[in-house]
């Protein structure tokens, strides 16, 4: 299997300004998923796909064995889906798999990247993808009031109600063949590859990024 790691990073962020080049606990906040794709023994390149020409210039700068793809300008905005953008890069590759990150899972480890790929090439045989999930074990409700996944009446613990699993946007695995024919960047039945709740944070506004930069710090002392 040859594997590429993928990380779109637009110039423009709606809710947290310039966050891709921003410091955070020390370093520019892609500097910490390129680190950990980087380190990984199972990633066998690692790209930036980007509009922009002063991150192009900052990865070059900081990850020069990072390589660099110009996003298309018909994909060029904030309403694009990530699905267009990865099945474009998929139709431009050799690697038979694409991995696709963010630069906002600042905690994401090489570790747990090298252990999505191991349960993804073990599962092949019954699942033609994978994406990483976050287990909460609360009470939800829908927006009309109605239990999600318990009963009010019961009142079980919390930690004896069944989990629902979340996708936490830090890990999607798929054959490239497979983006490629569908233009998605998962398949019709993909694995659920579980994760720390604190180590997939995903950097989506303010809070995130202050509650991702006290982690940081504390995990690197």
């Amino acid at each position: 299997m040859s594997l590429l790691a993928v990380v779109p990073m637009k110039g423009h962020s709606e809710r947290v300004p310039g966050k891709n080049l921003r410091p955070i606990a020390g370093k520019p906040l892609f500097h910490w998923i390129l680190g950990a794709l980087l380190s990984s023994a199972l990633v066998d390149e690692v790209m930036v796909d980007t509009d922009s020409d002063e991150i192009e210039a900052a990865v070059r700068t900081s990850y020069p064995d990072a390589s660099i793809h110009r996003r298309p300008a018909h994909l060029h905005g904030d309403m694009v889906p990530m699905h267009d953008i990865v099945a474009s890069i998929a139709d431009e590759i050799s690697h038979s798999t694409l991995l696709q990150t963010h630069s906002t899972n600042p905690l994401l480890t090489a570790t747990t990247i090298d252990s999505a790929i191991h349960q993804f090439e073990q599962v092949l045989d019954r699942h033609d993808s994978l994406l990483s999930v976050t287990a909460w074990q609360s009470r939800f409700f829908f927006a009309d009031g109605r239990p999600v996944n318990h009963d009010p009446t019961e009142l079980l613990r919390t930690q004896d109600l069944a989990p629902l699993l979340e996708e936490n946007s830090n890990i999607y695995i798929a054959p490239t063949e497979l983006i490629r024919r569908t233009r998605l960047r998962i398949g019709e039945n993909p694995n659920l590859f579980k994760m720390d709740a604190a180590e997939a944070i995903d950097i989506d506004d303010q809070f995130d990024f202050e509650l991702a930069e006290m982690l940081l710090e504390r995990r690197n002392g």
